[in-house]
């Protein structure tokens, strides 16, 4: 039997109501959340990441706003940190609950990666340039002959993520895949409990939608027209999905509705991604129905209730 110290992580596609669980765990498990969202690590990029302290009701939150605008991250950047909080929330004798929207965020933070390439400026120019005269959905093809399944992972537009994915095919000869499945630094001294969040398709979208409108409510066009006051439109941020539309929208590339129903119908893409991304993630109890709902509240709890006396006893053992 696995021994160890508790670890939640619940997981599932964006808008399925991941905050609203995890904030219900903690305040009735004495827990604090981390967050892992390769979006939500970044400053000031508030409204169209889903950033909303004020929803976390005083539960202590970890791992959002750690960087700027300007400044990289990567996935094994977040291992460090997020390991670190880690073990600062164990040690306070609180629940670590983890809400997980990034796929390979939370494959660092579990299992660990395998020590890439570094990065070669010089192609990355070659490749930056070639996406920009033949276009992000010529790289995702090539990626997708050589990096199968990094190409699945990754979506046609993300040409930031193609561009670093055919950086390290072409350094190492090696996709990338596989050499994330080689030689990694599992977590070690926690008995991971995985809880998915699956709502029905259908309602799902429509959840995605509603969304996309009360963040336009919130201001989120405003908030962009700010930061583009303050960072050049290269920044990483303004890549990322809803950004890049309000982006060309600001720009006059797309009109007001347009940009608004790319958002929507890039955002359905993207949790169809995310849903196949964790249906392959191992030991996954899944609960068909959204986080914020309290029937699912109820049976989530009542399926932690019969494994925590348990796992609390071994991280004594």
């Amino acid at each position: 039997m696995r021994t160890g110290h508790p670890l939640l992580v619940i997981l599932g596609p964006t808008a399925s109501g991941k905050s609203a669980l995890a904030i219900r765990l903690a305040e009735r498990l004495a827990g604090e959340i981390l967050a892992c969202d390769s979006t939500q690590v970044y400053r000031d990029f508030d409204i169209g990441t889903g950033k909303d302290i004020a929803e976390y009701r005083g539960t202590s939150q970890h791992l959002v706003g750690l960087i700027g605008a300007l400044e990289g991250f990567t996935a094994g950047d977040y291992k460090e940190h997020a390991r670190r909080v880690l073990a600062q929330v164990t040690a306070r004798g609180h629940l670590p609950i983890v809400t997980a929207g990034s796929g390979l965020y939370l494959r660092a933070f579990l299992e660990g990666l395998s020590p890439l390439p570094r990065r070669s400026p010089e192609l990355r120019a070659r490749l930056v340039q070639c996406a920009g005269e033949r276009g992000g959905a010529y790289l995702h093809r090539m990626l997708a002959r050589l990096d199968a399944t990094s190409a699945r992972a990754i979506a046609p537009r993300d040409v930031p993520k193609i561009v670093r994915a055919l950086e390290v095919y072409f350094q190492a000869r090696r996709p990338r895949s596989e050499l994330f499945a080689a030689g990694r630094d599992a977590l070690e001294g926690y008995v991971v409990i995985k809880l998915g969040l699956l709502p029905p398709r259908p309602d799902l979208y429509r959840r995605i939608d509603e969304r996309v409108e009360q963040m336009l409510a919130a201001g989120w066009l405003d908030e962009v027209r700010r930061l583009l006051q303050r960072f050049p439109p290269t920044a990483k941020p303004f890549g990322f999905l809803g950004y890049r539309q309000l982006v060309a929208h600001l720009r006059g590339e797309l009109t007001f509705t347009e940009a608004v129903k790319r958002i929507k119908h890039e955002t359905r893409q993207f949790a169809k991604r995310q849903i196949t991304w964790f249906r392959k993630e191992p030991d996954v109890r899944w609960f068909a129905g959204f986080g914020d709902d309290p029937a699912i509240q109820r049976e989530v709890l009542a399926y932690i209730g019969e494994l925590l006396p348990a796992a609390s006893a071994n991280s004594s053992a």
